[in-house]
């Protein structure tokens, strides 16, 4: 199966720390938001959800308990990482709209079903969804619709991003629809901005594959 060719933005932090459970409320601002973005609020009820949703999905693949708590500890950024992620597809949505760009579900459909035979079937998608990108199977159609409106806008934009120069026309997209978006994040979760070395915009210190995979050189690898 190919790399992901969605988000993201997850940079390369290093993940150590088991995920924290999600109880606090948002800023003052925006009490029970994890993030304001736009019109859109993502509630703390909402990211811990996600969350849940991945780890029930690890457990369940992973028996053997001491296994599974290694899992944890090697995925502790995942709150952030996902929190990112959410907002991300906003943005990405809001990039989207200003490209005058659309994607069908029978785009998606098709993508999806060329990833499973590559794959090797609809379960062994979801594994490798799971395992690589902490992507649950209740979120990988999502997660998959992402992946072709990177492929479409960076298309729009005639963005190679397989190059430097198309990579930077991309995240320069992503940063203009951030910007008009306003983002408001939680400050327990860090801080949304653009990074200065790479021109990634995010949450500064997370890790979002789909972008990643997406604005990194070379040609897709094989599972």
């Amino acid at each position: 199966m190919h790399r992901r060719r969605r988000t993201a933005l997850l940079l390369s932090a290093a993940i150590t720390a088991a995920a924290p459970l999600l109880t606090a409320c948002g800023s003052d601002a925006h009490p029970g938001a994890a993030a304001v973005v736009g019109a859109d609020r993502i509630t703390v009820a909402q990211l811990e959800n996600r969350v849940n949703e991945v780890r029930a999905a690890q457990r369940a693949a992973i028996t053997d308990a001491d296994q599974y708590q290694q899992v944890v500890a090697q995925s502790g950024a995942l709150t952030r990482n996902t929190l990112n992620g959410m907002v991300l597809e906003k943005v990405l949505d809001q990039a989207l709209d200003d490209a005058g760009v659309t994607v069908t579900r029978k785009e998606v459909q098709q993508y999806r079903s060329d990833l499973e035979k590559e794959a090797g079937g609809a379960e062994a998608l979801e594994a490798a969804y799971l395992q690589r990108y902490s992507v649950a199977p209740e979120q990988l159609e999502e997660s998959l619709s992402s992946d072709v409106e990177v492929q479409k806008l960076s298309t729009a934009l005639g963005a190679d991003l397989n190059t430097q120069e198309g990579g930077t026309v991309f995240w320069q997209a992503l940063s203009e629809a951030s910007e008009k978006l306003d983002v408001d994040l939680n400050p327990r979760y860090g801080s949304w901005g653009v990074d200065p070395t790479s021109g990634r915009v995010g949450l500064l210190d997370a890790k979002t594959p789909w972008l990643k995979d997406v604005t990194a050189a070379g040609t897709p690898e094989s599972a």
